[in-house]
């Protein structure tokens, strides 16, 4: 691939990710879309949790094994290093796409709130968590999360370097708050149905997992740096510790 066309490619995989992103929050907030988490194409009870699992599998293989360092290694191999992070980007889109797509919505409410204050409360955290996860990329610098700069340094015929270790704001009180504001999004709604429930389940249980490998990583890549940090900083929960 030329550097022109690794520049496109991680252009369009960083369009269809935005697409996405956008379509996820009218997934999980039953909005503006035909096809959201509490609609389209219903099954049986059974079939419905069986399909539901399958496509949340499909993501959290996808999700973590093409983020291990071995698997980069790997595909650095076929496509330029450039693109990996697109690549990466991409595939995670697709695997959400799907998941839009063949979701089977389960009925029977767990909850409801009826009461006008409540559920504007409740919507207005659900849009906190979203804002917490898009600030939470830019604090990292998002375009280099989500393999823009990677392909912008690739076209100008710059070396690509790491962005470094740091704990800009959000970071200073959680180790993980683009995480944490997916969790609020997921469970913060004044309609919760059987189908949302098992999405906010699987997917709260898959971020603590995936965080823990993650930070695997991050040790091996930051030291000591990071081992201090983990003391100082929780994870998930902006819970100041003791020093």
């Amino acid at each position: 691939m030329t550097k022109v066309l690794v520049f496109i490619y991680g252009v369009v995989s960083y369009l269809i990710f935005f697409v996405t992103f956008l379509y996820a929050i009218a997934f999980v907030g039953n909005l503006f879309v035909p096809k959201s988490v509490d609609t389209g194409e219903s099954a049986d009870m059974t079939t419905a949790i069986i399909i539901n699992a399958l496509l949340l599998g499909v993501f959290a293989v996808q999700h973590s094994v093409m983020a291990r360092p071995a698997f980069k290694r790997w595909i650095e191999k076929i496509i330029p290093q450039a693109a990996e992070r697109s690549t990466y980007v991409l595939f995670s889109s697709l695997a959400l796409i799907l998941l839009f797509w063949q979701w089977r919505p389960m009925n029977g409410v767990i909850w409801g709130v009826d009461n006008s204050v409540g559920r504007n409360v409740l919507w207005a955290i659900f849009f906190i968590g979203w804002g917490t996860v898009l600030l939470g990329t830019f604090l990292i610098n998002h375009f280099d999360l989500f393999g823009l700069r990677q392909v912008y340094l690739n076209l100008k015929g710059e070396e690509y370097k790491s962005l470094g270790f740091g704990r800009p704001l959000l970071y200073k009180v959680c180790r993980h708050p683009i995480m944490l504001g997916f969790i609020i999004a997921f469970w913060a709604t004044p309609y919760m149905t059987a189908g949302h429930l098992m999405f906010a389940i699987a997917t709260t249980a898959y971020i603590i997992v995936g965080v823990t490998f993650e930070e695997r990583d991050l040790v091996g890549a930051h030291g000591e740096d990071y081992l201090r940090y983990r003391r100082e900083v929780s994870m998930l929960m902006p819970i100041p510790r003791a020093k």
